[in-house]
């Protein structure tokens, strides 16, 4: 823990409010009190009904980026736009639902009719970008407005300058339709000429058409089941209880942030490889973390300043929710909680951000702001870094904190208009390890949550096979608790093929361990990986051609160890042998655990290696 705060207090705190999204509170109702039975059966309610959400719009989903991935969120807001339960789905998407409320109040507050459906995915006005397309369908109780359900979802493509993703864009133009609160069902009549012009201006029409009606269908269940439970149990009763549950999960965090010693914690400078242009040229990441009684402030000033490119991030619809969640899931774990505690704007409150205006963090319009996975992933990484020296069994070692996510397209070769495939893959990196727990393997981590697509659902859509898919080949971090191992990926084209891909290979800053804990192992693309001339390529490709028999091969980060590797069980290490994630030798060499593998372990010589190399006789 710093002695000083790069940012006083006082100044700190304004800042944060002045950057915050801030909730507007309208109460058109009577405050009662609730009996607890009640209480639970309306949370418990709520909570059914943004699962049944979610689970819908899984079904009907068109495009594998919701149907597998489940790249989605959704939940019921109130008035105001504050969050009253989400699904258990991307923490992203559901987070950010707030700000695409606020976003469509500055058009359009007081002029809700049964039957509206509104689209929005501005990401200067809260959409955490371009493609999270965001439905929301106002909640009428009779005649009244009550309130919102809504979801957001990632589209396959928006029409931008390149399929997919394209990184090196010049400004939010490029980067797709631009969507600022708009009403594509009227009373319940669909704008026809509006919806053909975001069909007509976009590659896939007829998935999102179909991803479009998913959501749409998604949001009507979320509108007709909470005013079913309104009528069930009255106005006053149902928001009476939700402002209950709001405060509860208000004050289960206020009440482990106030455990945590007052003062300012830093991590260390974080470094991204590049903006997707300028390669070579890192950005860098610098993040404190003030705690001032029950609040938590968290600093980025220092921070690379906003690119030229889309490598920038909206700050209320992807910052603010990333800090929030982090926090969250830092202080609230589910798994050492006795009780649960729900997911709604309480535990926004306690929580602010400050990101200086013009930063990466904080762009200013029109800056571009597609790509803005990297940075988001990051973020829980660096306060995790921050608070390991104060809350070591709770933090975990350096994590692959990147998102991998490649856009293929092409032409249809049966088509006679020249009509697009385009096809999106999230692909797997790691967890560092924890007190306790090695590192989980080949897995979405952080703010991304999301599912690798199935290989057969790929194969089956594209001209494109899978030739290699399991974890990669070098042995995991060393720690007391190893971290995880990210996975490897190839893909063979039976065409040529496009890509776009917003990645960081953490070249420059592979995931640090933490206590000992050795770091983790960066990533890579490589063309042509077992040609004459295999060729490295950067993590972010924009609108990249590949011929056909071209394979791409794709390895993903692996994250970072816990704890001196020599405390390491020799029984672990001898598994992890036998399982093949080291060899005897590498086991000796970094464990200082000597296996003969004919006879096994071999526990004297063990104990005598570890004692040479902690110096002891």
């Amino acid at each position: 823990m710093s002695s000083a705060a790069r940012t006083p207090l006082q100044t700190l705190v304004e800042a944060a409010a002045s950057t915050g999204v801030g909730n507007r509170i309208e109460r058109d109702w009577t405050r009662v009190e609730v009996d607890p039975v009640t209480l639970q059966v309306i949370g418990g309610a709520t909570k059914a009904i943004a699962a049944e959400m979610a689970q819908l719009l899984f079904r009907m989903a068109y495009s594998s980026i919701m149907r597998e991935s489940r790249d989605i969120g959704a939940g019921i807001l109130d008035c105001s736009g504050r969050q009253l339960c989400e699904s258990d789905s991307t923490p992203m998407h559901c987070g950010s639902l707030p700000a695409y409320i606020k976003g469509i109040e500055r058009k359009l507050a007081g002029s809700y009719r049964p039957g509206d459906v509104i689209l929005h995915n501005h990401p200067y006005h809260g959409a955490s970008h371009a493609p999270d397309f965001g439905i929301i369908v106002p909640i009428f109780l009779r005649d009244k407005h009550v309130g919102f359900a809504a979801c957001t979802g990632h589209m396959v493509d928006i029409g931008a300058a390149n399929p997919g993703f394209s990184v090196d864009v010049p400004d939010i133009w490029a980067e797709g339709l631009l969507i600022d609160s708009a009403r594509i069902y009227r009373a319940g009549e669909r704008n026809q000429a509006l919806w053909d012009v975001l069909q007509d201006n976009v590659r896939t029409p007829e998935a999102n058409a179909g991803d479009m009606e998913a959501m749409i269908a998604c949001c009507r269940l979320g509108a007709r089941r909470f005013a079913e439970l309104l009528q069930k149990y009255g106005l006053d009763t149902v928001m009476s209880a939700a402002e209950m549950w709001m405060d509860y999960a208000e004050r289960m965090l206020r009440q482990r942030i106030a455990a945590i010693a007052d003062g300012v914690y830093t991590a260390p400078d974080g470094w991204l490889e590049d903006d997707g242009k300028h390669f070579g040229k890192a950005l860098k990441i610098c993040t404190q973390v003030v705690v001032a009684g029950e609040d938590i402030y968290i600093d980025l000033s220092g921070s690379a300043g906003e690119v030229e490119t889309g490598f920038n991030c909206p700050f209320t619809g992807s910052v603010l929710p990333t800090a929030n969640f982090a926090i969250r899931t830092l202080l609230l774990d589910e798994a050492l909680l006795a009780e649960e505690v729900p997911q709604n704007d309480g535990v926004f409150r306690p929580v602010h951000v400050f990101a200086p205006e013009g930063s990466i963090f904080n762009p200013r319009y029109p800056r571009g702001c597609e790509a803005r996975f990297v940075q988001i992933n990051r973020l829980p990484d660096q306060i995790l870094q921050a608070f390991s020296p104060s809350m070591p069994e709770s933090v975990t070692a350096g994590n692959s904190a990147t998102v991998s996510c490649l856009a293929y397209s092409g032409a249809n070769a049966d088509s006679a208009d020249d009509s697009y495939w385009v096809d999106i893959e999230i692909n797997e990196g790691a967890y560092g390890a924890r007190c306790g727990m090695d590192g989980l393997d080949a897995v979405d981590n952080l703010m991304a949550n999301t599912r690798n697509n199935p290989i057969e659902e790929t194969e089956l859509n594209t001209p494109m096979r899978c030739e290699r898919y399991e974890l990669r080949d070098d042995p995991p971090a060393a720690g007391r608790w190893r971290g995880g191992i990210g996975a490897v990926r190839r893909w063979r084209f039976l065409q040529p093929v496009s890509v776009g891909s917003t990645g960081d290979n953490r070249q420059q800053d592979p995931p640090r361990g933490v206590f000992g804990g050795h770091p983790g192992k960066p990533g890579r693309l490589l063309l042509n990986p077992d040609g004459e001339r295999p060729q490295s390529l950067p993590a972010k490709l924009t609108d990249v051609r590949f011929e056909r028999g071209d394979v791409l091969e794709i390895t993903l980060v692996s994250a970072a160890g816990y704890g001196d590797p020599l405390q390491r069980d020799p029984q672990q290490v001898l598994a992890d042998v036998l399982d093949g994630y080291l060899s005897a030798p590498q086991a000796r060499r970094d464990y200082g655990v000597v296996i003969d593998p004919p006879s096994g372990l071999d526990l004297p010589a063990t104990e005598a290696l570890r004692r040479q190399r902690a110096g002891g006789n």
